[in-house]
């Protein structure tokens, strides 16, 4: 039985099935559902060939060719299909639930599958389906404090004891500054980012609140979806108050035995903002192993840079607390404490 659900559904009844999406690697690269399959229909390079001759010439040609390429592969969807849904029973997408997810839903059904459903207007449905889905009125806990207070390393904290968290910088794969990528794999796209942000969100109560870091929108390479920004920006503060010398301590930690020359890159990415002086005499100090003065230098700017956000905010809603030094589970504690 094949049958046409919509991505509303599909989350509300459906998730516990395994999913197939049947775009070419490429689509599925850029983004797709979290735990969902790739079994491409067409690979990147006929997916070209078949659309080419769609515009150019006509939507049987088009057809034609698009058998051509699958005949071939007809028994090995069925074999991967059962890999990944033994029971068959399992749900199918493609790009806007269309002729690559129906011809498949079908292949499967005249094969033995008891069950297939197909999402109407598929991943592009999904797509929307998140961003919107991204105005819901979430309730955050903002974790701010200038760079080197060790805001992530208490999240993980946070959600070892129990609180609901959002890492931001850990979907993003990005620390969240000119330094931020050194030393960590390659970031999703920004669609597949939305996509991760969306599913995480998906599995936390809404009813409760939700710690997470305090971001400029953009992380690296990706940004923060524009309401859940909106969002973020007019939640509660909780300001981590720690002197400079145990953030700098904090930070030498974490990017010393990183690769310098990426470390020497970031420093000329930032030059103009720091000063050329300055960023010479840091490129100089790294040179010599002074990490340490490294870290005091940059975080110069990027101290004003936080500081100016900061200042847009409502300062009624910031609510800042003094540390000795930077000690994640103590100051986990202490943030439960107050907002429980």
């Amino acid at each position: 039985m094949k049958q046409i659900i919509s991505i509303v559904y599909y989350f509300k009844n459906l998730v516990h099935l395994p999913i197939i999406d049947v775009r070419s690697h490429a689509e599925f690269t850029k983004g797709h559902i979290i735990g969902a399959y790739n079994v491409e229909l067409f690979t990147d390079e006929e997916r070209a060939v078949v659309g080419t001759a769609y515009k150019k010439e006509s939507k049987e040609k088009a057809i034609a060719i698009g058998y051509k390429y699958v005949t071939p592969k007809l028994n090995d969807f069925i074999s991967k299909s059962l890999e990944i849904a033994p029971k068959k029973e399992l749900v199918i997408l493609c790009w806007r639930g269309g002729m690559r997810s129906n011809a498949f839903a079908d292949h499967l059904i005249k094969h033995g599958f008891e069950k297939v459903y197909v999402i109407e207007k598929g991943y592009k449905s999904f797509r929307t389906h998140v961003l919107e889905f991204f105005g819901k009125p979430f309730k955050l806990n903002v974790l701010g404090g200038y760079t080197g207070t060790g805001k992530t390393k208490v999240l993980h904290f946070l959600e070892k004891k129990g609180q609901q968290v959002i890492d931001l910088e850990g979907i993003a794969n990005h620390r969240g500054s000119s330094f931020g990528g050194i030393g960590l794999a390659a970031q999703p796209t920004n669609e597949h980012f939305e996509n991760k942000l969306f599913s995480k969100l998906q599995g936390l109560n809404p009813t409760k609140s939700i710690w997470l870091e305090d971001e400029s929108r953009a992380i690296g390479s990706v940004f923060i979806p524009e309401l859940f920004y909106a969002t973020m920006s007019t939640m509660p503060v909780y300001l981590l108050d720690i002197p400079l010398q145990e953030r700098v301590i904090h930070l030498v930690d974490i990017y010393a035995d990183l690769n310098s020359n990426q470390l020497a890159d970031a420093i000329s990415r930032i030059s103009k903002r720091l000063g050329y002086d300055n960023a010479k005499f840091a490129l100089d100090e790294l040179e010599n192993k002074n990490y340490d003065k490294v870290v005091r230098l940059a975080l110069v700017y990027y101290d004003k840079c936080y500081l100016k956000g900061l200042q847009k905010r409502d300062q009624s809603s910031i609510m800042s607390y003094t540390f000795p030094s930077v000690n994640p589970e103590e100051t986990a504690d202490f943030l439960i404490s107050k907002t429980n």
